[in-house]
């Protein structure tokens, strides 16, 4: 049996486009965004979860800046976990309120995440706290501080996919 495959149509997409811009610090976005996109909130609330449940929408969350709240300090790790215990160890990862999101790659490190803190020693001593809690040694980690950040705004323009055109033009 086959899964039937979804495919976003036009207000879909304008959908994912009203996304990627800023959503409103109000009580109800959903209906600012709606009726930028041309619809009631009701459908917009609806066509959210279908294009969640069809696996295109993994979910709608705010970007923080850590650096802004007292976490001025990061790095990016890597971790050597044996491949029945990956699961094990990012859970307990994204257990630290330190740890902004963690995620799997086809690397011999497979468990990377990124981890903030007060100041380098703060960081150093979640690391090394994650570590023993995994049991794991130093030399199973890749540990990458920043050395200056740089932010890159990633949005996606579905529109213009759709009409062949690309960050260099018409397809």
């Amino acid at each position: 049996m086959t899964k039937d495959v979804f495919f976003p149509d036009e207000t879909d997409i304008a959908i994912l486009d009203a996304l990627q811009d800023e959503v409103p610090l109000v009580c109800r976005p959903w209906d600012v965004l709606a009726e930028k996109v041309g619809i009631t909130s009701g459908e917009f609330l609806i066509r959210i979860e279908q294009l969640r449940d069809a696996g295109i929408l993994k979910g709608v969350s705010p970007i923080l800046e850590s650096r802004r709240w007292g976490l001025p300090s990061a790095t990016l790790v890597a971790l050597k976990v044996p491949p029945g215990r990956v699961e094990e160890v990012a859970a307990l990862v994204s257990s630290y309120t330190e740890v902004s999101h963690n995620f799997r790659r086809d690397h011999p490190f497979p468990l990377w995440f990124t981890l903030s803190g007060r100041d380098e020693e703060h960081v150093q001593a979640l690391l090394a706290d994650i570590l023993e809690r995994a049991g794991l040694s130093e030399e199973d980690a890749l540990n990458l501080p920043t050395e200056k950040k740089i932010k890159v705004d990633v949005r996606f323009r579905f529109r213009a996919r759709m009409q062949g055109e690309g960050a260099g033009g018409p397809a």
